[in-house]
Parts: structure tokens; C-alpha cells; sequence
């Protein structure tokens, strides 16, 4: 069966290239992430904005789907989201736009400054992220599509099998910031209906594993607040209190061994992005790592 169309693209056969991994490798050696990446915070002038949401607003905060057409793909790599419906509500969050467009926006600037990846950009020169539905054909040209919030899904029988499909494939789903245990276990029944337990178990994934260290050297999983809980707790990171302490770092390979799915549980990664340009400590106790981590993920969905 063939892979999604973009893993065959410009950006994927240089991200795939054993020269350009050495070179991005050596480059990580020379570097601390943390180092570079200041500098590029420190930087006043940029092609591209850094969204900015907060109390006050932003460039714009929310909004309907920007729903993903043909000519949103070129062969670019596209920040894909996922939509689908909730049927239940969890605090803090908000279904399929959590974090939307902040998190796609700010990611999508920051692969394209910290690696070779092409990025693809709209007329004004920001990043095209795209909302996908899970029975558009177009799913087949995300090589990562990434969901949040998802305690809250439910998967009709069309998108069951359109994710399958997708995933089955070559695909890639990464799904993030849902707290607690029964957000977790509304999470587990639905994919458990798109890739059967008994054949696609879900296991830890291991700080070994390939998939954190394709470019940045990942040593944990963190958990990390959203911004709003972190201001007003005083700075803890457990959302659900007892009942999120612990984060779920989990995926689901295929018969090869390849990552299909991965699961940040009680941690809210995507924030580390959105909320970037708000305050500084934050910044700089989340967004180093949380951009790792994101790095990572992007390019082993595009060499694997």
C-alpha cells in the first residue's frame, strides 16, 4: 500500500538523506538546543509572526476551521489538525481548537527555523496549517496529523475506518494535552476501535527509542501546564491534581515496528508552542523541550 503522497516529497528525501542527518546531528553537537534556540527568540525581525493569545488577544485567537483544500499542498510540509467531534467536555479544554491556531502557527514557524524541512506559506508568508476532517481524502498528504483534547471524541464508523486506513499506510497521530483517567480511557476505547488491542497494543514508549532522538536528544517526558493553570495554581503542573500526576508517554507500532500513534497524556506539550511569546519564565521552563520534542516527532513521521 502506498505511504501519504508528502512522505515522498523534496523536504522528506532530504530530511530522509543519511548526509543531511549527520549534518543536522553535528549541528545538535556544536549547539545546545536551548542555546540556539534563544537566539532565535532574541531575533527582532522574522519573515513570519509568532502568535501571541493571552487575556488580551492576539493576531487572532480561535475561529472557525480553516478545513484543508488541494492547493493547500505542494509537497510543504502542512501542520495537519485533526477534526472531529466531542461528546463530552473536560475543563480547560475545547474539543478539536484546543490550542488553535496559536499551536500550529508557532510550530510551524519554528520547524522551518530549526530544521531543513520546507515549510509551506501562504501569500502573506505565514505558515499554511490546515484542519483536515478524518474521511477527507487529503489525509493521505499529512505525514503527522495532530490532535488534542481527545478524552472528549467520538469516532463515527466512517472515521474509523478512514483513520485505519490512514495509519495503516504510513501515517502518523500524535495526540496530546487530555488529562486524567477518564479522559484516558474514553481515548483508549476509540482508537481501540480504529486498530484492534489485541493486534496494535498500546505500549510505553521508552526514552530509547528512535523517535527521541531523530534530531534533539530527548531525555523525559514533561509534564507541562497549560499557561492558565500555571498562573493560577503558582506554578504546578498537575491539571487533574492526583489523578494526572503521573505523565503517559504511550504509543501503538505497526507489525514493523514503526510508530503509528503517540500519546502525551497529562501534559500539554502544544502549549509550550502557543503560548511562547507570553512570558518568559514560562518560556523558558517548557518551550525549549516542548519544541524538541515536536522536532522530533515531525521528522521521524517523515523518515519512517
Amino acid at each position: 500500500m502506498r505511504r501519504p503522497t508528502s512522505t515522498t516529497s523534496w523536504y522528506c528525501q532530504r530530511a530522509a538523506d543519511p548526509e543531511m542527518l549527520g549534518a543536522m546531528r553535528a549541528r545538535r553537537r556544536l549547539i545546545g538546543f536551548a542555546a540556539a534556540f534563544a537566539g532565535l527568540a532574541a531575533a527582532t525581525v522574522y519573515a513570519q509572526r509568532i502568535w501571541v493569545g493571552g487575556p488580551t488577544g492576539g493576531y487572532w485567537r480561535g475561529g472557525p476551521p480553516a478545513f484543508a483544500s488541494r492547493a493547500d499542498f505542494d509537497g510543504s510540509f502542512n501542520y495537519c489538525r485533526g477534526f472531529y467531534n466531542s461528546v463530552t467536555r473536560e475543563r480547560s479544554g475545547s474539543g478539536w481548537g484546543t490550542d488553535y491556531p496559536g499551536a500550529d502557527n508557532n510550530f510551524s514557524v519554528r520547524l522551518a527555523e530549526l530544521t531543513f524541512v520546507r515549510v509551506k506559506l501562504n501569500p502573506d508568508a505565514q505558515p499554511t496549517h490546515v484542519v483536515v476532517r478524518l474521511t477527507d481524502a487529503l489525509l493521505a498528504r499529512c505525514p503527522l496529523l495532530f490532535m488534542e483534547d481527545v478524552g472528549t471524541v467520538r469516532f463515527n464508523e466512517d472515521e474509523i475506518k478512514a483513520l485505519r486506513n490512514y495509519l495503516l499506510k504510513g501515517g502518523f497521530l500524535w495526540v496530546d494535552d487530555f488529562w486524567g483517567s477518564y479522559a484516558w480511557e474514553r481515548w483508549t476505547e476509540q482508537i481501540g476501535l480504529v486498530l484492534a488491542p489485541h493486534q496494535y497494543p498500546i505500549v510505553d514508549v521508552t526514552l530509547d527509542e528512535p523517535i527521541m532522538h531523530t534530531l534533539y536528544d530527548v531525555k523525559r517526558m514533561p509534564q507541562v501546564p497549560a499557561i492558565s493553570f500555571w498562573y493560577q495554581s503558582g506554578g504546578r503542573t498537575s491539571e487533574r491534581g492526583p489523578d494526572s500526576e503521573v505523565v503517559t508517554f504511550k504509543g501503538i507500532h505497526d507489525e514493523k515496528g514503526r510508530l503509528m500513534v503517540v500519546m502525551t497524556h497529562n501534559t500539554d506539550i502544544a502549549d509550550t508552542w502557543e503560548r511562547e511569546g507570553e512570558n518568559r519564565e514560562y518560556f523558558d521552563l517548557f518551550s525549549p523541550e516542548g519544541y524538541a520534542i515536536g522536532v522530533n516527532f515531525v521528522l521521524y513521521a517523515l523518515t519512517h
